[in-house]
């Protein structure tokens, strides 16, 4: 099996998760850190899970799962302790086309969630296809452990000073050199900043910021 490995938006999209346990409860707040407006069909929910529903951050149906429940939802993450309800979950979304995952059974989803690292934003997803997410959380450890705290903040400036450079440059070769240059180098928010000194230096020499006048 191929997959397709995709960062999706879903900002205001309609998601629903069934099932309000220690299974759904890390799905749920990936879903709002993604921030999606997620429904949760349950009777019973974690006391986070709660708080959640009492503070609005989601909306809780109190009750079980029932045909139809998925009308109108762009994503749903079926995650009761019972098998046969998530597949029932998956039967009613995958009729109407829309993107399921049953938590821990692999041939009853279109997605996986993977394990992330996360630094600001910059994300790395590590995916094993289902075949071992014992595997992938090792990998995030590792890949947590030597990856800088600051990277976020770093990759920030770094992003600022891209919007700068194709603001300045057209597209073509010269402007992805430099872009790929500038991604080894230290980026800082001060405007004598190296990378943007080297930045403006490169517009110059092509023509595109006017050559400055030596100081007299």
């Amino acid at each position: 099996m191929s997959l397709f490995p995709i960062f999706l938006k879903l900002t205001a999209r309609p998601c629903v998760v069934i099932g309000a346990g220690s299974i759904a409860e890390s799905k749920i707040e990936s879903l709002l850190q993604s921030e999606a407006h997620v429904t949760v069909i349950a009777p019973e929910a974690l006391p986070r899970v709660q708080q959640w529903a009492e503070s609005g951050e989601i909306v809780w149906t109190q009750r079980e799962y029932a045909p139809g429940d998925l009308a109108g939802s762009f994503l749903v993450v079926a995650a009761t302790a019972t098998p046969a309800v998530n597949r029932a979950v998956f039967a009613e979304a995958n009729a109407a086309d829309i993107l399921c995952n049953a938590v821990d059974d692999p041939p009853f989803c279109d997605f996986y969630f993977p394990s992330v690292v996360r630094r600001g934003e910059l994300q790395i997803a590590i995916s094993t296809a289902g075949e071992s997410p014992a595997l992938a959380q090792r990998l995030r450890k590792e890949i947590n452990a030597q990856l800088p705290l600051d990277t976020g903040e770093w990759l920030q400036e770094l992003g600022r000073l891209r919007r700068e450079v194709t603001a300045v440059e057209p597209i073509g070769e010269p402007r992805k050199l430099l872009l790929h240059e500038l991604a080894q180098r230290e980026a800082c928010g001060y405007d004598e900043c190296p990378s943007r000194m080297r930045a403006r230096q490169h517009a110059r020499e092509h023509g595109f910021l006017p050559v400055e006048e030596p100081t007299r």
